[in-house]
């Protein structure tokens, strides 16, 4: 667990933006916050911001390179922190001047006022066999040879995988949330608010020893959450980012 990191009033936390060529809303945000229309304190990723960003791959570098120049520049604005997600991981090499918190370093421990807040994307905590997915798909002589294979085959894999995640319903509901995620988590963490992303639920659960947060998707409805003292969930209050009619 990753400590010492202070939550500002009037940072924007976004999850699950899934960002790619055919949703280009989560760029029109960036957008606006390089151009000053919108003024967060700090900026703060929950994971899953694109939809497939990986450090060891450059054509997903390439497909997302607006995305990532912008991001960039905003970070010697604001601090921006990103917490990497199961769509995009490796990424310090690509944000060099962000604070990037693998997998292995969540949940990632912060302050927000007198309040105890751990982050996390929503990955960690998860059965054995997804455990050994994540740490394959993170290894970096599987990227290599994914890198490769890539290449030669024209980025077949890639565009495959992009059809596939472009059909994906990003937006059903979880039934069961609450029990499940009191068999996940309850008993192992103490804190006053436990904040994922990763299952795009918009809900917020009373656990034994904490207040579980788990965030809209951005992806969904454009919905994303500036910290605030009096909050509408919890020290979170929920905003929909509104395109200019000149993105349109």
């Amino acid at each position: 667990m990753s400590h010492s990191l202070e939550i500002r009033e009037g940072a924007f936390v976004v999850a699950d933006a899934h960002c790619s060529y055919k949703r280009p809303d989560f760029l029109e945000f960036l957008k606006d916050i390089s151009a000053k229309k919108l003024s967060p304190t700090q900026l703060i990723l929950m994971g899953d911001i694109f939809d497939a960003l990986f450090g060891e791959i450059p054509y997903t570098h390439k497909k997302n390179q607006e995305a990532i120049k912008i991001l960039n520049k905003i970070s010697f604005d604001i601090e921006v922190i990103y917490l990497e997600g199961n769509h995009d991981f490796n990424l310090k090499s690509i944000f060099p001047n962000i604070k990037v918190f693998p997998i292995s370093l969540q949940p990632v421990a912060c302050r927000f006022e007198n309040k105890k807040v751990l982050l996390a994307h929503g990955d960690i905590e998860s059965d054995f066999g997804y455990k050994i997915y994540t740490t394959i798909i993170r290894n970096f002589a599987v990227l290599y040879f994914l890198r490769i294979v890539d290449f030669l085959s024209g980025h077949y894999i890639l565009k495959r995988l992009d059809l596939y995640l472009g059909k994906k319903d990003d937006c059903k509901e979880f039934t069961g949330l609450d029990k499940f995620m009191s068999q996940r988590l309850d008993g192992k963490y103490s804190c006053d608010y436990f904040v994922e992303g990763h299952f795009h639920q918009n809900k917020m659960i009373q656990l034994k020893n904490f207040t579980y947060i788990n965030l809209g998707a951005f992806v969904c409805n454009q919905r994303y959450f500036i910290v605030k003292s009096d909050g509408d969930r919890g020290f979170l209050q929920e905003n929909l980012f509104k395109m200019d009619l000149e993105y349109e």
